[in-house]
């Protein structure tokens, strides 16, 4: 009976771990698909009752506007004005220039600096982050996202030695945090990886 009663336990913990992390996933994507829906709104009133898949012509729309902009911004005149829309409206609002990072940084656009995945000694533990910056005595301004979006998380101003850069391409860091922590042995390897690596001879 004991058995049984264990079987049963272990099963039903073993299918809500399976369960929950879809379960998010799928209400993430929900709320993002009905963020774009809320976006669209306009673009689909425009749109005659009579064409089919509204929706999904609004998509391309956008896209074909997304695409038009930023070609604007590829030229001086519209590099300027983006620079200031961004100083003046855009850096104002909660979270852009997080987000502008992570699409510079998936884009490849960004500086390699930005939020570069590192290891932070935090309490007695090691927690994977992005560096924002690096400040003028040379401590760290880190992000340790929380999971399993990176949109939000904590902000520390750590020393350097409590700080260690990890050689992970940016999107295998956002895998891990998305993953609720899943392969963060990347991490780990790659910090083993600096440490063993020899120190070139500093010239005389």
């Amino acid at each position: 009976m004991r058995t049984l009663t264990e079987f049963m336990k272990t099963t039903l913990v073993g299918g809500f771990l399976i369960v929950l992390p879809v379960y998010v996933s799928l209400l993430l994507l929900a709320k993002a698909v009905q963020g774009l829906l809320a976006l669209l709104k306009p673009i689909t009133a425009e749109i005659p009752t009579s064409v089919e898949y509204r929706q999904i012509l609004a998509i391309f729309v956008l896209a074909a506007v997304c695409f038009i902009a930023g070609l604007i911004v590829r030229t001086g005149p519209g590099l300027r004005a983006q620079e200031a829309v961004e100083e003046a409206l855009l850096e104002r609002l909660p979270g852009y220039r997080l987000l502008r990072g992570l699409a510079g940084r998936l884009t490849g656009q960004a500086d390699e600096a930005a939020f570069k995945p590192a290891l932070a000694e935090i309490e007695e533990a090691l927690v994977p982050a992005l560096i924002v910056e690096e400040l003028e005595d040379g401590s760290y301004t880190v992000l340790v996202p929380s999971v399993p979006t990176p949109m939000a998380g904590a902000l520390y101003i750590l020393p350097p030695e409590r700080v260690h850069p990890v050689d992970v391409p940016f999107t295998v860091a956002l895998s891990v945090f998305s993953k609720w922590g899943s392969g963060a042995g990347e991490f780990v390897r790659a910090m083993q990886a600096a440490k063993a690596s020899p120190v070139p001879p500093s010239s005389a």
